[in-house]
């Protein structure tokens, strides 16, 4: 098997192929870049409308959830450090149809987190009277809003352009300020703002355990904390990446869990009791559009609603930066794999993949148009983000059997034990999105086929060299997989049908799930065929200098 260190220059890319230009706090930020986002200016709000106090447990719940994909997803991308690695993981541990699967997962989730910062953007900007027409009442972009949404999706592409050292610079001085906002706003509202009493006096847990877990999902908790594995997505261009990858990717969790968890303790102790005298499903005060800036501004630090409003143009403005590289590199990945067409793959001069920054700023403006608002963007993302994140530890799975032997930087402790369980915790979460969303979610899916197995039909047709084989043997659980999910979802508690009560339903996803990681791990590809997968596409993917 070819060693990672030991990888050519690669001579196929027009511009040469990606650059070796990120070092460890650039990967590391762009991660956290992508963790502090629009999700601090609306989650913690969110939350406590749908659980009450007991969001603070909904984001602990959250946050472990995240750990745990993120560890597998630390050890992965030490061993396969390639651009765009969650698109690929699956590919080489189940062959062509379940990593074109996991490739569209991934690129659906990536293309779409921009449009929702952008989204943000516009909403938090309705504070001052030169935007209030950009949106409707009910949130959806006016004419001029919408063309202040496409030009704000332009410069995310334009600065992509620039090449990956600049949008590293670029990004690293951007989440300097993100992290340095909200914990100045922790720090400031807390100081002579935090009542106790606020936690219990209309109910630590006012909606019950139905809360707590649907507001991991559907308010955007999830949401928020994702963006760990853009240091993965961005492997291919990392100075040492089997050293800097595990650092990047689990510090950047740390960072992010630690300071939503604080947000949201903050956000609740800090409001008046008259916010929410009447239920916390009906909280209210002037501003809470805009609820950090609409909360300084109640506690009488005016001042600090002038700096959260500035910092909700820059917030969602660094995590699109950054999605908008990840959406071009998952996609170069696609290519390499044989699912998109090679234009993909092409890179210009500063080693950028210019066709998928294109198709990415295209598919960004679409996203505008069906989707009225942040919140009802959140539920479908995070389904699409966690269903990427699945993929992972069922690979993680395979690689235990099949390689034992093969380098890794960073080595799961218990893996083979956590790995099951973050499979698990995957599904709950897309579980909990609700039917809803996840019947939407079902469309989308259907159209990546049509687009990815079409392009792979024709590439087998006309015999490309590159054309992927579907290997339905390795991925046979597959369809098992995403029918059963969504049967699950349209028979439980969580906007489907009711007929599994709360808790069963857990047990059903629990039972289900490890059937799937069980049967997927015994179907995988053997040995050699790995091995020549990860071979084939790595020495290709080799990075100029």
């Amino acid at each position: 098997m070819v060693s990672v260190d030991a990888i050519p220059e690669t001579k196929g890319d027009p511009g040469g192929g990606l650059r070796r230009d990120v070092g460890l706090i650039g990967l590391m930020w762009a991660s956290v870049g992508s963790i502090i986002g629009s999700g601090w200016l609306y989650g913690a709000q969110e939350a406590v409308v749908v659980a009450g106090p007991a969001a603070i447990i909904s984001w602990v719940i959250g946050a472990v959830a995240i750990v745990l994909l993120a560890l597998v997803h630390a050890e992965l991308g030490g061993m396969f450090p390639v651009a765009g690695g969650t698109a690929r993981y699956p590919h080489y541990a189940f062959g062509g149809l379940a990593g074109m699967s996991f490739g569209w997962f991934s690129w659906l989730q990536a293309a779409t987190v921009a449009p929702i910062e952008v989204e943000a953007m516009i909403g938090y900007a309705g504070h001052w009277s030169w935007a209030q027409g950009f949106q409707h009442a009910d949130k959806t972009l006016t004419t001029s809003g919408f063309l202040v949404a496409v030009v704000l999706m332009a410069v995310f592409v334009v600065v992509n352009f620039l090449g990956v050292r600049a949008l590293a610079h670029t990004n690293s001085a951007a989440t300097w300020w993100k992290i340095a906002v909200p914990l100045a706003a922790i720090f400031v509202i807390a100081v002579g703002n935090f009542h106790p009493g606020n936690f219990t006096s209309e109910s630590f847990a006012p909606f019950g355990a139905k809360g707590v877990l649907s507001a991991i999902s559907g308010s955007g908790i999830i949401f928020a904390l994702l963006g760990f594995e853009q240091a993965i997505q961005l492997a291919g261009e990392s100075r040492n990446p089997k050293r800097d990858l595990p650092r990047a990717t689990l510090g950047s969790v740390a960072i992010g869990a630690v300071i939503y968890v604080l947000l949201q303790v903050v956000f609740i102790a800090a409001l008046p009791h008259s916010t929410f005298a009447h239920g916390w499903a009906h909280l209210d005060y002037p501003g809470i559009s805009g609820p950090w800036a609409g909360l300084a501004t109640l506690v009488g630090l005016g001042w600090l609603s002038v700096v959260l409003y500035l910092d909700a143009v820059i917030s969602p403005g660094g995590t699109g930066l950054i999605y908008t590289t990840a959406t071009s590199r998952v996609s170069y990945g696609l290519a390499k794999n044989g699912y998109a067409p090679k234009i993909f793959a092409g890179t210009d001069k500063r080693g950028v993949p210019w066709f998928g920054l294109t198709i990415s700023f295209v598919t960004g403006v679409v996203c505008f148009l069906p989707f009225p608002s942040w919140q009802q963007l959140v539920g479908f993302i995070t389904s699409a983000s966690v269903l990427m994140y699945a993929g992972a530890p069922l690979a993680y799975g395979v690689f235990a059997d099949r390689l034992p032997h093969h380098q890794r930087p960073y080595r799961l402790p218990a893996g083979k034990a956590l790995a099951p369980l973050s499979f698990v915790v995957a599904n709950l979460i897309i579980y909990w999105a609700g039917w809803d969303t996840l019947w939407r979610l079902g469309i989308a899916i259907v159209l990546g086929y049509v687009l990815l197995g079409g392009y792979a039909w024709y590439a087998t047709a006309t015999g490309q060299p590159d054309a992927p084989r579907m290997d339905f043997r390795a991925a046979q659980w597959l369809p098992v997989y995403l029918l059963g999910m969504g049967v699950i979802s349209a028979e439980g508690g969580f906007g489907g049908a009711g007929h599994i009560g709360l808790w069963w339903d857990i047990l059903v996803i629990t039972v289900f799930s490890l059937g799937i990681y069980y049967w997927a791990r015994t179907s995988a590809s053997g040995t050699e065929e790995i091995e020549r997968s990860i071979d084939d596409v790595i020495v290709t993917d080799a990075p100029a200098h």
